[in-house]
């Protein structure tokens, strides 16, 4: 009986990636696109693709770099004791084995925290979270240093109310330094904020940092006005809601556009139809092939 619901389980899976595959099999190519990974190479998923590596993790970036991506999307966060993390969510104990907020613990309690996915996740990945440095670190020692969009994770609901930005002038400070002592490109950097405060912290500490504004779905045009007002380069948009409307508007502003998101065929290809100009794709090896950049 047991062989019986596994045959049958693989027959039914394999069609389904099979439909999946032939969906998407027409390239659509844009060479101008800029591929990054979202949080490294997405986020746990049980299908296409089964994806077993945490968000932010290094075995993520470096899963999405192997695939052929430009870069990468991570998570930015500050530790107890002021060391710049990769971690997603806030509370820790919503995929690892911490409880409480990054800001709480200190950087060593934290790379010694496991990331927890649950079942069949945890077969597969033994990661611990790492420092920015730590990535920094492994990605300059790559012929190319790729692109990184550092999302900054700026509202900690952990401090008591009216005080949960008070961290965010050091978090820059510790960024820029880390920027500077690897020496990485400010071209290739993408500082993400949603504060329109953090953009002048982010000015005065990186010189020529390329900065986008992330823009809430239901807030589109006040949200592009804050981004022509602050001067900066780009717009960053859910792909749950992004509209070719609102990418022809932000490119008509003279900016360019940043879209988080995307895993099925059917999700990418209606992203790819509002033109961004890069996108950080929950599914990179399907965007890639879909683009004309890697064989399925």
């Amino acid at each position: 009986m047991r062989n019986h619901f596994c045959f049958t389980a693989t027959w039914a899976l394999s069609a389904l990636l099979i439909v999946s595959a032939c969906s998407s099999s027409k390239p659509v190519a844009n060479p101008k696109l800029v591929v990054l990974g979202h949080a490294g190479s997405g986020f746990f998923t049980p299908i296409s693709p089964f994806n077993f590596r945490p968000p932010s993790s290094w075995r993520g970036i470096r899963h999405a770099l192997r695939l052929g991506t430009d870069g990468v999307e991570i998570d930015l966060q500050m530790s107890r004791d002021s060391v710049v993390m990769l971690y997603h969510d806030q509370e820790l104990s919503n995929s690892s084995t911490g409880t409480g907020c990054v800001s709480q613990r200190t950087a060593a309690e934290l790379t010694q925290l496991r990331y927890r996915g649950g079942f069949p996740y945890d077969l597969f990945q033994k990661e611990r979270p790492v420092t920015f440095d730590t990535v920094l670190a492994r990605l300059s020692r790559r012929p190319v240093f790729p692109f990184i969009h550092l999302d900054l994770h700026e509202d900690d609901q952990c401090l008591p109310a009216g005080h949960q930005h008070e961290k965010v002038p050091l978090l820059i400070r510790q960024i820029a330094r880390s920027l500077r002592r690897y020496r990485v490109p400010m071209g290739q950097v993408l500082l993400i904020t949603q504060e329109s405060s953090t953009v002048a912290l982010a000015r005065r500490a990186m010189p020529g940092i390329r900065i986008g504004f992330e823009i809430a779905s239901d807030e589109f045009a006040f949200g592009l006005k804050v981004a022509q007002t602050e001067k900066v380069h780009t717009v960053v948009l859910d792909a749950d809601r992004v509209t070719p409307e609102q990418a022809a508007q932000a490119h008509a502003a003279g900016l360019k556009v940043v879209v988080f998101g995307g895993r099925s065929p059917k999700d990418i290809r209606r992203v790819l139809a509002t033109k961004p100009d890069e996108l950080e794709v929950d599914n990179p090896k399907r965007l890639l092939i879909m683009q004309g950049r890697r064989k399925g």
